[in-house]
């Protein structure tokens, strides 16, 4: 069991802390979420029946433990409200390159929790719509839904003026 474990903290721990982060928004919790998540599997490793599916299985104890601190978040308020931690710019380039990354993490922000979820783990992790489902606990169809209206809100905030991008398909499913 120890090797298993071992196995799935070296092959899938950014990943799942990447994750969290996208749905904490905080770097702090989402590190205690990782580790909240990797403390519950090791507990439970021995219920994990098909390796190939540890990330699928990781991710969805993620969701629900996100879920979790999220509903006793709302149950106990917090004596002050935390910031919202600024994602750090990876190539800590400046001037265009900085602006881009502040804009596109502001857009992120805005997206719906739900949304959100979504898209990180499509386009950061690279999870099938199946494997969304499943973590999430959603039909697929609602999967792909939430994509397109992330995507939606993405290219509105980030290009306002371009209607085009925004609206071109329902322009021509209307004519």
């Amino acid at each position: 069991m120890d090797t298993l474990f071992q196995e799935l903290v070296d092959g899938f721990y950014a990943d799942v802390y990447r994750f969290a982060l996208s749905l904490a928004r905080n770097p702090d919790d989402a590190c205690e979420l990782t580790q909240q998540v990797y403390a519950k599997a090791a507990a439970r490793i021995h219920q994990l029946r098909e390796p190939s599916k540890a990330k699928s299985w990781l991710f969805t104890a993620l969701y629900r433990e996100f879920l979790k601190s999220k509903a006793r978040a709302n149950r106990l308020p917090l004596a002050e409200e935390e910031e919202i931690a600024k994602l750090e710019d990876p190539n800590g380039g400046g001037g265009a390159q900085q602006a881009a990354h502040e804009e596109l993490r502001e857009a992120l922000l805005k997206l719906e929790e739900s949304q959100r979820a979504v898209l990180s783990l499509f386009y950061m992790d690279q999870v099938s719509y199946k494997e969304i489902s499943a973590i999430l606990d959603i039909p697929i169809g609602t999967v792909m839904s939430r994509l397109a209206r992330a995507k939606e809100v993405l290219r509105e905030v980030l290009d306002p003026g371009n209607k085009t991008l925004s609206h071109g398909s329902n322009h021509q499913n209307q004519k």
